[in-house]
């Protein structure tokens, strides 16, 4: 009886190991290819819990997460001859384990397989562009078609090349210093334009108002010469009037303004004959003309 329950679990014991060596688990990250005697036999990229034969087939997990590789910095020569110091890197995911690992066998060895292919590429791609489309106007463009190049040339590796980025491109340190030069003369150069159009544009702007302030001075001054003329013609008409009515009592109005002229200024005096014409409304009533006398002399 006891010979009977050690073989039982013995037995027990074999069949739990069988089972634990013929269970095998893949996670939702993972894909896996299963080897007989190390020939590939099946590709497994369903997560779960799976069998195989213990001893006689084995199992290799490859990520299906998307994977990151960096490449050496390398100098490439642009269209406009400039040289350039690139930095770039690359990022896959492994679409078909058996081809890869029939081509690349472990991912170890992906950067040197797909590491001069994106070298290639990038020489390639940024060999027929100019330094100024690489740093400003094309960068997003030239990194498309670098990443459609190698993506193109990475799936006989199994591999799909989902992005690849340029981190960096400099010029080499020897040529920085002149290019930066030049690029600070250029930008001086343009804002030495702007601002002599700004003072041509300000010069325009203040002729073109000087020339609209003479205009306007000169029409008000001749509005002024016209009121002022307008102004004396009624002037001279009220005048005429006024004589045509009373002609004795207008010249007396007249002598008047002409007695308060000439003696408005308090040191003048007059050396003039006591019947003079200029003293006739002080010497006969009425203003009648005095007879004539010897001529008059007026000294300041």
């Amino acid at each position: 009886m006891r010979a009977f329950l050690a073989t039982v679990v013995v037995l027990l014991g074999i069949a739990a190991l069988g089972v634990y060596f013929s269970l095998f688990i893949v996670h939702q990250n993972e894909q896996v290819l299963v080897l007989e005697f190390g020939k590939p036999t099946r590709v497994i990229q369903q997560p779960g819990l799976h069998w195989k034969i213990p001893v006689v087939e084995t199992v290799d997990y490859f990520d299906k997460r998307i994977l990151d590789m960096d490449s050496q910095p390398q100098e490439v020569t642009a269209s406009d001859q400039k040289r350039l110091v690139v930095d770039a890197f690359t990022r896959y995911r492994i679409t078909d384990p058996l081809k890869f690992y029939q081509t690349v066998r472990d991912e170890r060895m992906v950067r040197s397989r797909l590491g001069p292919i994106v070298e290639s590429s990038l020489r390639r791609v940024l060999g027929a562009s100019s330094f100024q489309e690489l740093v400003r106007d094309k960068r997003e463009d030239l990194m498309k078609r670098i990443a459609k190049l190698v993506n193109d040339e990475g799936k006989e590796f199994g591999l799909e090349v989902v992005d690849v980025r340029i981190k960096r491109a400099d010029l080499p340190e020897q040529n920085s210093k002149s290019v930066y030069d030049r690029m600070r003369a250029e930008r001086q150069r343009e804002a030495a334009e702007f601002r002599a159009q700004g003072a041509a544009e300000a010069n325009r702007i203040k002729a073109t108002a000087d020339r609209e302030a003479t205009v306007i001075n000169a029409e008000a001054t001749r509005k002024g010469e016209v009121l002022r003329g307008e102004g004396d013609a009624e002037r001279n008409k009220i005048f005429a009037e006024a004589f045509n009515r009373d002609a004795d009592f207008f010249a007396f109005y007249r002598s008047m303004q002409a007695y308060e002229a000439g003696m408005k200024a308090g040191d003048t005096r007059l050396l003039l004959s006591p019947d003079s014409e200029f003293f006739r409304y002080f010497n006969t009533p009425g203003g009648k003309p005095a007879p004539a006398s010897g001529g008059a002399q007026t000294r300041q």
